[in-house]
């Protein structure tokens, strides 16, 4: 018997690489891989269904199932961050510390995406600042986020706005037109968004954009002391008529992940970029934090994770009811 040919679109990541790219090999199967940046890869699979295998938002996910699509997740988590440390507040709005945001403006990529999610909930649950109590500005056009997809309307209660369509999330708080906004990396985007501000006239001091955090790793190790998890930003799902019509696909990918994330940790070390002069050391720091193995995958070690992004999605409006782990993720991965 020949095996199962699938269409796999995902962004690259080193974790699920020696999969896509062959190295790896889930039984039974043959991937046929199309890189795509996420935001891309979500709106054309939640809008079109395309690949039958493909990288998820969690929290896109979360609303998907909720509203009865056809797809199923498997417990893969290669992809996480610490998305409070990746805000940064312009100096004119008075922000000193995290529990400053109350009343303050606040820009996101899109309000439903997984980042936006955790955020909100990490401020309302660890920072204590109401999600109702902040101004939410969104960057992404109705048109191609991922709520046209999936029906989005802001929630009852929450002050909701776009920023200009002819501006950035960066370029936004450059301005002084937000007080503080998700942007990942505010060092590597300062360079476009001065230059993007000077084209059309914009003025703006980036010596004045602060990260809301200054000790990210002090941060990153707060909340996996507090919580005991890394918040997770996408999974994998597999097409609701493949799963029917092949069952076995969901364990037997499974494990290819899995073996896949096990070579990844393997050539960690030789694979630190020598540019890293303390690489090794940055390495030994990230383990003793946060431990061997940051990405756990299955149900059962990301229970208490996925307790919490299931009841942060609820809480926030986004899904109507507590979502239930048996019906999101695939039954033969449930005991894993």
């Amino acid at each position: 018997m020949g095996k199962l040919t699938l269409g796999f679109i995902s962004a690259f990541n080193e974790r699920v690489e020696p999969l896509m790219n062959g190295t790896v090999q889930a039984e039974g199967i043959e991937l046929i891989p199309t890189y795509s940046h996420p935001a891309e890869t979500f709106w054309r699979q939640l809008k079109f269904g395309e690949f039958e295998v493909a990288e998820m938002s969690m929290s896109s996910y979360l609303i998907a199932r909720s509203q009865g699509a056809d797809m199923i997740a498997l417990p893969v988590f290669p992809s996480r961050r610490l998305f409070q440390t990746e805000l940064s507040y312009h100096a004119d709005s008075g922000i000193a510390k995290p529990e400053d945001l109350a009343g303050k403006r606040l820009g996101v990529a899109e309000y439903q995406q997984t980042a936006a999610l955790w955020i909100r909930g990490i401020l309302e649950h660890d920072f204590g600042v109401s999600q109702y109590k902040i101004h939410w500005y969104m960057e992404r056009s109705e048109e191609m986020s991922h709520g046209a997809a999936t029906g989005f309307k802001p929630p009852p209660g929450i002050s909701f706005k776009r920023i200009a369509p002819d501006k950035s999330l960066a370029l936004t708080l450059l301005e002084n037109e937000l007080d503080v906004a998700h942007i990942a990396s505010p060092w590597v985007l300062q360079a476009n968004a001065l230059d993007r501000s000077s084209r059309i006239g914009g003025k703006g001091d980036w010596s004045k954009i602060k990260p809301l955090f200054p000790d990210r790793m002090a941060e990153g190790a707060r909340f996996y002391n507090q919580h005991g998890f890394l918040p997770v930003n996408h999974a994998y799902i597999i097409r609701g008529d493949i799963h029917k019509k092949h069952p076995w696909v969901a364990f037997n990918l499974y494990t290819g992940f899995v073996k896949a994330k096990a070579l990844a940790r393997e050539k960690l070390p030789e694979r630190i970029p020598t540019a890293l002069f303390f690489g090794a050391e940055y390495l030994a720091m990230t383990r003793e934090m946060i431990g061997d193995d940051p990405f756990p995958y299955g149900i059962k070690a990301n229970q208490a994770m996925l307790d919490t992004i299931i009841g942060y999605s609820h809480e926030q409006g986004l899904t109507p009811r507590k979502m239930e782990v048996k019906e999101l993720f695939a039954e033969s991965t449930l005991d894993l």
